[in-house]
């Protein structure tokens, strides 16, 4: 053996593999060791939190649960809650607590109960037994003298459909009762002095203690004496009122007088005044509405509405209004006041009322408003191009030359009307275009009235639009519509009288677009009815 032999190798002889530097290894824990570490971190972030917030937790979500039990236990099961309701009822009956505005009343609670559980006969059975304690309180009170609280539960028992018998005998009871105490000839001696010193109605007036007289005593002769004569009194204070134009104040008066003997002797000639004076006030009303004065319009068909809720002209003439906002809203939109616009469009669906949807007026003047706020915003958005501006000018010279044509409508396309339609598109807000539209007004002025002379109604109508779209719904405009209307109406009445059933009803819906208060339509409409009965 030499100096460098290293000696017989151990194990038998064999060579194991170099193991390399330990730095070189690639050491990776086992999978369950990873997961342990993971463990300890999280329970290490969880020892951090202060156990005061978790414990604050934990009792706010009982606390939660606490509060909310009841309202998730009626939800899960509704049963539940009619069960309670009815055990409040049966409590509230005991306590003789029969009815309250609060919805404690038995009454109320075993109604709820009921609603919560059709099927539930206790709380049918419940309510006879209200109705039954509703009839000894009432014997109780009379027999106390308190007649308000026995007239109160004499009301509670007929809701609850006592036997009609035994309702009626304690009532006339009551009524003997109250008119006992009450002494009728000091309430007759007040009724009249409140009659002399002209108190009729209202508190402390002549007609409710002459009624009040009447229903504890109905075989007064005095009373009914000074009933009739101070209802006499009262239709004189509604003929005064119409004679000084005040028709909402006599219907109301003589609406008093029906309520309290609709059988009075001079009842029906004052209905009759006011059925004149409704149509007086409702022709008054188209012509404000023609002028241009919404309001007083409103305030006269509102009038006649007053006296006859089922006036279909009346009605007309409201929905009439509110058309006259929409277009107002029309004209403003157009200018880009839309403040004012969406001030009138409003206005426009609370006059219409229920009957807004139906209204094509306002259903367009809608979308004018949209349609010109998008304009607005595409104007401030971008300028004209250089090819806009020029295509602007083209039109604007085609224009002119089909004005000076005499093609202010025609042909569709190429009349003046419709290039400036197709500036304005491209160019709202610039000058040249504003000039030409004021340079084509009178043109389309002098088109309608010269369509109008020639009785070319339709031309008419087409040169009316025109101008309302230069202008907006100005007075002129107005009183074009209302003319133009009234043209209409006269065809319709020249085609009736004719035969011509089809081209009277295109007249009255020509006239009824234009101007839906015009007058002379409700008696075309009626004519119409009458000689074509299939049309109702």
């Amino acid at each position: 053996m030499t100096a460098h032999d290293p000696g017989p190798e151990p194990n038998g002889g064999r060579r194991e593999p170099p193991l390399g530097r330990f730095d070189e290894l690639q050491f990776r824990p086992p999978r369950a060791r990873v997961r342990l570490t993971r463990t300890r971190a999280f329970a290490e972030r969880v020892s951090a939190w202060d156990w005061r917030w978790i414990l604050a937790l934990v009792l706010f979500v009982v606390a939660l649960l606490f509060v909310l039990r009841q309202p998730l236990a009626d939800w899960l099961w509704p049963q539940t809650r009619a069960q309670r309701l009815h055990e409040r009822a049966e409590q509230a009956l005991a306590a003789g607590r029969l009815t309250s505005p609060d919805g404690t009343g038995a009454r109320e609670l075993y109604a709820a109960a009921l609603a919560l559980d059709p099927d539930r006969a206790d709380a049918r059975v419940g309510l006879d037994r209200v109705g039954k304690a509703a009839l000894a309180q009432a014997r109780a009170a009379i027999a106390r003298r308190q007649f308000a609280q026995a007239h109160d539960a004499l009301d509670l028992a007929e809701a609850l459909s006592v036997p009609r018998a035994e309702t009626t005998a304690l009532r006339e009871q009551l009524r003997r009762n109250e008119a006992a105490s009450v002494g009728i000839d000091e309430l007759l001696q007040q009724a009249a002095a409140a009659r002399a010193a002209g108190q009729l109605d209202g508190k402390g007036g002549a007609l409710p203690l002459y009624q009040r007289v009447l229903e504890l005593a109905p075989d007064r002769t005095e009373a009914l004496e000074g009933r009739e004569d101070t209802l006499s009194d009262l239709l004189q204070q509604a003929r005064a009122n119409l004679q000084e134009g005040n028709l909402v104040a006599a219907t109301v008066i003589v609406r008093g007088v029906q309520a309290a003997d609709a059988g009075h002797v001079e009842l029906p000639d004052m209905l009759a005044e006011l059925t004149r004076a409704s149509e007086q006030k409702r022709r008054q009303a188209a012509r404000e509405l023609r002028s241009g004065d919404l309001e007083h319009a409103l305030q006269d068909y509102g009038a006649a509405l007053l006296v006859n809720p089922e006036d279909a002209e009346a009605m007309r003439g409201v929905q009439a209004v509110a058309s006259a906002h929409a277009r107002r809203s029309d004209r403003l939109a157009a200018d880009y006041r839309f403040d004012e616009a969406e001030a009138e469009l409003q206005q426009a669906q609370t006059v219409a009322g229920t009957g807004a949807a139906q209204n094509p007026a306002i259903a367009e003047a809608r979308q004018h408003l949209a349609r010109a706020r998008q304009a607005q915003r595409q104007a401030t958005r971008t300028a004209p191009t250089a090819a806009q501006r020029r295509r602007v000018t083209q039109l604007l010279a085609e224009a002119a030359q089909a004005q000076a044509r005499g093609d202010l409508l025609t042909p569709p396309g190429d009349s003046a009307f419709d290039k400036l339609r197709a500036a304005q598109a491209l160019a709202p807000q610039d000058a040249q275009v504003k000039a030409a539209s004021a340079r084509l007004l009178p043109a389309a002025v002098a088109c309608f009235n010269d369509a109008l002379r020639e009785n070319r109604l339709v031309r008419a109508g087409g040169c009316l639009d025109a101008r309302r779209a230069l202008e907006g719904e100005s007075a002129g405009v107005l009183a074009g519509r209302s003319e133009l209307a009234q043209r209409w109406i006269a065809l319709g009445d020249q085609r009736l009288s004719a035969g011509e059933i089809g081209g009277a009803q295109s007249a009255l819906d020509a006239a009824r677009a234009l101007d839906p208060g015009a007058e002379g339509l409700a008696a075309l409409a009626q004519r119409l009815r009458t000689a074509a009965p299939e049309r109702r």
